[in-house]
């Protein structure tokens, strides 16, 4: 009885064991379809001891040899239970003891099994295809943007129509142009210029010289500019050389009479500036309000000698003022302006008081001197003043009589005898020595001088009671060489009379 108990718990102990296995291989099935890859890596015999090997693990006090007796008097009708040598039914040639290997059937019909098959790992190709059509969509947007500008800038499309002057220098290359077009601001890109020039059939030979060309031009239009002598009959040459000291009204009158083109459709342009030159960046943004308008930019008509045609377009005649100021302009004077802490127009206000009162470099550079002194050092009776005789006549020649309505308070701010400091512009076209000795700055101590208009030697003085000796002595000088230049006269007015009695004789 004892020993049939034992043989049942033995029997329901291999009963578990096949429970386990079987739990065990549907377990590894279903790991082996989530995870193909691991599976379909790892041996068909690895496998085959997978399942098996529940089967092995026997309890320690089971015979290796133990035969499993079944209980026909309990169940005749029960199936016997096999052991766990039959369950695993080794080949002929196996001996009993080696490990249970897979037959090549078993072998077979597991890897048939599709749960034990590879299975390729699909990819999304979705994000990579979205990206390459982004990029494609990118490369585009940025070619046509590109073709787009380049295409505007070669036919000159929403361009300025601004003329613009430049001197072409003798043997230009295509090179030379396109950057020099390029740096005045006529096209946008000197390569896409040259480029356009290559395919041109005829080549191009640039003629030296000023010419006007326009933003809004095309380049073809700009080339044959350049290149061609225009077929119309070329207009008369009128050369004009403005003197330093005048004012915008004499070189507007100037401009009239030798038929350039009318005096107040030059004042007009003139004035209205913005011809996008260098200079003008360093002007002021708003005017002072005591500032004369119709005379707006009087200072910047640099005297020079020019070359003009008759009834020529008045913008373009401006255009050449302008490009010589700006020329003038050096970026040394730049840089020195600015050291100084004072603006361009109030540097050009000051040089052109300068041109007023001093006849040459020398005295230049010691009037410059002592408006320094004054402006930055106000003592004495100047109290701050310039006293400068030009700006009283400026405001009471030059402005006055073009004023519509009176304006006591803009004509004091020019007087600099009743106005402190510099009046609100310049007063006349000052040159370059004037310009250059405001510059220079030229240390002295001298608060004073006085100027022989007749002799043009100038005076100067520290103190106040030093000026006033020296200007009644200039005076005196003054008044002793008018009694000379009057006698000069009448005796040259006696003699011509007294040649043509006798002639009449």
């Amino acid at each position: 009885m004892a020993d049939n108990k034992n043989n049942d718990d033995v029997i329901n102990d291999i009963l578990k064991q096949l429970d386990n296995a079987k739990n065990t291989s549907e377990a590894e099935s279903e790991k082996q379809t989530e995870e193909p890859a691991e599976t379909a890596d790892r041996p068909i015999e690895e496998t085959a001891d997978a399942i098996s090997e529940p089967v092995r693990s026997a309890p320690s006090h089971e015979a290796p040899q133990r035969k499993v007796i079944s209980h026909a008097a309990d169940n005749e009708s029960a199936e016997p239970v096999r052991s766990n040598a039959e369950f695993r039914k080794p080949a002929q040639h196996q001996q009993e003891d080696d490990p249970p290997v897979l037959t090549r059937g078993a072998a077979a019909q597991m890897h048939n099994n599709p749960h034990h098959k590879k299975k390729k790992k699909k990819r999304n190709r979705l994000p990579g295809v979205l990206i390459l059509t982004v990029f494609i969509f990118a490369v585009s947007i940025c070619l046509s943007l590109v073709i787009i500008a380049f295409g505007r800038d070669m036919f000159g499309i929403g361009k300025s129509d601004t003329s613009r002057l430049i001197i072409v220098p003798e043997g230009a290359s295509t090179e030379d142009i396109s950057q020099l077009l390029y740096e005045e601001g006529i096209i946008s890109s000197p390569k896409c210029f040259q480029f356009f020039s290559r395919f041109r059939k005829t080549p191009d030979q640039y003629i030296a010289g000023e010419h006007f060309v326009s933003p809004s031009m095309a380049y073809e239009t700009i080339i044959n500019k350049l290149t061609n002598i225009e077929e119309e009959e070329k207009k008369e040459e009128v050369t004009i050389t403005f003197v330093e000291g005048k004012t915008i009204y004499d070189a507007a009158q100037l401009l009239e009479e030798n038929g350039v083109c009318s005096a107040d459709d030059f004042i007009f342009n003139f004035n209205a500036g913005g011809l996008g030159y260098r200079f003008e960046e360093y002007l002021p943004k708003e005017w002072n309000s005591l500032r004369f308008a119709d005379a707006r930019m009087e200072g910047y008509l640099f005297p020079d000698t020019y070359t003009f045609t008759k009834d020529m377009d008045p913008e373009q005649v401006c255009q050449k003022i302008y490009f010589n100021f700006n020329q003038k302009m050096s970026d040394e004077r730049i840089e020195r302006i600015k050291s100084l802490n004072y603006s361009m127009d109030e540097i050009i206000t000051m040089a052109s008081i300068v041109q007023k009162e001093a006849p040459n470099r020398a005295d230049m550079n010691h009037v410059a001197g002592v408006f320094w002194n004054r402006l930055e050092h106000p003592e004495g009776e100047t109290v701050g003043k310039l006293q400068s005789d030009p700006t009283s006549n400026y405001a009471n020649f030059v402005i006055k009589p073009h004023l519509e309505v009176p304006n006591s308070e803009m004509l004091n701010a020019y007087d600099t005898y009743i106005g402190q400091g510099l009046p609100p512009g310049p007063i006349c076209s000052p040159g370059l020595e004037a310009i250059d000795a405001v510059l220079e700055k030229m240390p002295t101590e001298d608060y004073y001088f006085v100027a022989n208009i007749y002799t043009g030697d100038t005076v100067f003085a520290k103190t106040y009671d030093e000026h006033l000796q020296n200007d009644a002595k200039v005076k005196a000088d003054e008044a002793a060489w008018e009694e000379q230049e009057e006698a000069r006269i009448a005796a040259e007015e006696a003699a011509a009379a007294a040649a043509a009695e006798e002639n009449y004789e």
